[in-house]
C-alpha cells in the first residue's frame, strides 16, 4: 500500500487502484531516477530508499539541495504546470525503489478527489517557506551551525536520532545542503570527529552522538534570539 502524505488521505480502493496502474522501479545506488531539464511526465513516490535532488550551477559544480526518503514524493509539483521541465536532478543514494505515476492518472486523480489539490498547495507552500528559510540561514547563520543543523536533520532522516546512525552521504553533498564549500563542511566535520560527535568514512559518517549536536543547534538559536 502506498504511504505517502500526497494521497494518504485516498479512500483504501483508490490507493489499489493507484498501485495497480503505477509502474514499479528499482534503482542502484547512483542510478538516476531523472535529469534535470527532462519533460515531466510522472512523479515518483519513494517506497525504499533516499534520493538526492541536485542541481549544476553555471560554473559546472554539483550541489545537492535536498534529500528525500520513505513516503515522499519526487517530481509532483511539475506535474501541475503543463509543459514544465525536471528543475533537479534526481538519483539514488542507496538501492531504491518507487512507484512511478504518470501524469494522465496524476490529473484523474485531482479531478476526482479535489483533497489532493489541498494537499499539493500545502506541499508547495512548505517547500517555499523551506527556501525562503534556506535563504535567510545562509545570509545570517554561520556556516559551521548549518552545517550542524544539517547533520542534525540527516540524523532524524535516517535513524530517528539513534547513536550509530550512518549517513551514506559525501562532504559534497552535506556541504551543499549547508549551502557552503566542501572545505568549510571538511572542517566542521573533522572537528566534530576530534569533539568524538562523528566518525568519518569514505562517501559517509557516522553520527556517534547526534544529542549534543542537537544540543549545541539548539544553543546556537538561544544564542542568536
Amino acid at each position: 500500500m502506498i504511504d505517502s502524505q500526497l494521497f494518504g488521505g485516498l479512500p483504501e480502493a483508490e490507493l489499489r487502484r493507484l498501485v495497480a496502474v503505477a509502474r514499479r522501479r528499482t534503482f542502484d545506488r547512483d542510478e538516476v531516477v531523472f535529469h534535470r531539464g527532462d519533460p515531466a511526465d510522472s512523479l515518483h513516490l519513494i517506497v525504499k530508499g533516499h534520493f538526492t535532488a541536485r542541481v549544476t550551477t553555471q560554473l559546472g559544480d554539483t550541489v545537492t539541495v535536498a534529500i528525500h526518503g520513505p513516503g515522499e514524493a519526487c517530481g509532483e509539483l511539475a506535474l501541475v504546470d503543463v509543459g514544465a521541465l525536471r528543475s533537479t536532478t534526481v538519483a539514488a543514494v542507496e538501492a531504491g525503489e518507487t512507484l512511478a505515476i504518470n501524469r494522465d492518472d496524476f490529473n484523474r486523480v485531482r479531478r476526482e478527489y479535489p483533497e489532493v489539490n489541498e494537499v499539493l498547495v500545502r506541499l508547495l507552500a512548505a517547500r517555499v517557506r523551506r527556501s525562503s528559510d534556506r535563504l535567510l540561514e545562509a545570509l545570517f547563520v554561520p556556516a559551521e551551525t548549518r552545517v550542524l543543523r544539517r547533520l542534525r536533520e540527516l540524523v532524524q532522516l535516517y535513524g530517528q536520532s539513534a547513536p550509530g546512525t550512518l549517513i551514506p552521504l559525501t562532504q559534497e553533498d552535506i556541504a551543499g545542503l549547508a549551502a557552503t564549500s566542501r572545505a568549510t563542511a571538511n572542517r566542521v566535520l573533522r572537528a566534530e570527529a576530534k569533539r568524538g560527535t562523528v566518525r568519518l568514512a569514505r562517501g559517509k559518517t557516522v553520527i556517534l552522538d547526534p544529542d549534543d549536536i542537537a544540543r549545541r543547534v539548539h544553543s546556537a538559536a538561544l544564542d542568536r534570539a
